[in-house]
C-alpha cells in the first residue's frame, strides 16, 4: 500500500498483502498474511510461519499441514523478534489496536479480538480465543484451546490453564483470581 516502508534484508513472500502507512523493520519474514493499514512490525519478526502440529503414528511424528493465513488488523504493533504462526486451515487473527511486545510467540489459529496489550516473552498456544481489551503481563503463558473473555488482566509470569470469564484479573500458576492468589 501507499506510504508503507520496508526495512533492509526483509523478505516478503507470495500470498501477502500489505496496506497503507505500514512500517516493516529489517530482517523480517512475512508469508501467507493479510496486513491492514497503519501496522508496525519491528525488526526480526516472523509472520505466517508454519505452526507446531503433528500426529503421532506408529512411533513417528507426522507433521500436519498449515495452509491458513495471518490477519493483522489496522493499528497493530508487533514488537521485535516475535513469531506469529499461520492458521492450520483457517487463520490466526490479531484485532485492531493490539500491541504485542518483543519476543512474543502467537501459535496457529489464535484469535485476539482487539485492543490487546501483551508484554514481552509471552506465549499463546494454538487455538486460543481472546476477547477485547486483554492486558497480559510479561512471561505469561497460555495453554491451548482456551477461551479468554473481554477485559481480562493476566499478571506477569502467570500460567493460564483454564478458560477465563469477562472482567477477570488472574495471577499465578495455575492462574486464579488475583485476590485469592
Amino acid at each position: 500500500g501507499k506510504n508503507s516502508f520496508i526495512g533492509c534484508n526483509t523478505i516478503i513472500e507470495s500470498n501477502v498483502k500489505i496496506g497503507e502507512n505500514c512500517v516493516i523493520g529489517s530482517f523480517v519474514l512475512i508469508r501467507n498474511s493479510l496486513i491492514y493499514n497503519n501496522v508496525s512490525i519491528q525488526d526480526g519478526v516472523k509472520i505466517g510461519i508454519k505452526g507446531f502440529g503433528f500426529i503421532p503414528i506408529q512411533g513417528k511424528n507426522i507433521r500436519t499441514p498449515h495452509i491458513g493465513k495471518v490477519i493483522l488488523e489496522e493499528n497493530v504493533e508487533i514488537g521485535a523478534n516475535c513469531t506469529i504462526d499461520r492458521g492450520k486451515i483457517d487463520f490466526t487473527y490479531i484485532g485492531e489496536n493490539s500491541m504485542i511486545d518483543n519476543l512474543v510467540h502467537i501459535a496457529h489459529n489464535v484469535y485476539i479480538d482487539g485492543n490487546a496489550c501483551i508484554a514481552a516473552q509471552s506465549g499463546i498456544s494454538g487455538s486460543v480465543s481472546i476477547g477485547k481489551n486483554l492486558i497480559s503481563g510479561g512471561q505469561s503463558g497460555y495453554a491451548g484451546h482456551l477461551n479468554i473473555g473481554d477485559n481480562v488482566i493476566v499478571a506477569a509470569k502467570s500460567g493460564v490453564t483454564k478458560n477465563i470469564k469477562d472482567n477477570s484479573k488472574v495471577a499465578g500458576f495455575p492462574a486464579i483470581n488475583i485476590y485469592d492468589w
